[in-house]
């Protein structure tokens, strides 16, 4: 294999199975797995956030994160401060079921990085980590530059 079919193999290898994690996870909820990243968010920064910090902290599309909160809305997991002047500067928090299941999400988290990480020391995680953000941070880069030369 070549050097650019291994890398987007490994990386959508990857991606399929957290995916497929997330969904397993979240079926007793009866949730997906876009609410895990909105839920985990939340709940790790135990505080209310507006819809703009949690795209930022999700990074995931506009339109799926609030279809998401609406979804996590119906279940009674999350509450909307509808008292600001637009919907997305409302502040979201969990209720306390939402704590309750946030909390699962991040214990379970922790325990599949744990498990997926066995066999590296943490100077090599740590060096992993650095080298997809910058492999990450390039491709940005690239795809804007991209898009600017097609507008």
């Amino acid at each position: 294999m070549n050097r650019f079919q291994t890398f987007t193999t490994l990386l959508n290898g990857i991606t399929k199975s957290i995916q497929k994690i997330k969904t397993e996870e979240m079926k007793h909820f009866g949730l997906k797995s876009v609410h895990v990243s909105c839920l985990y968010s939340l709940y790790e920064r135990d505080k209310p956030m507006t819809f703009k910090e949690l795209c930022i902290a999700c990074d995931v599309d506009k339109a799926l994160i609030s279809r998401a909160l609406d979804d996590l809305k119906k279940k009674d997991l999350i509450v909307l401060d509808v008292n600001q002047d637009k919907k997305y500067r409302s502040l979201i928090s969990l209720t306390e079921e939402g704590k309750q299941v946030g909390g699962y999400i991040e214990e379970r988290i922790h325990l599949f990085l744990e498990e997926a990480s066995q066999g590296l020391t943490e100077e090599q995680r740590a060096s992993l980590y650095q080298s997809l953000d910058l492999i990450r941070n390039h491709l940005e880069r690239i795809s804007r530059k991209g898009k600017e030369n097609h507008d």
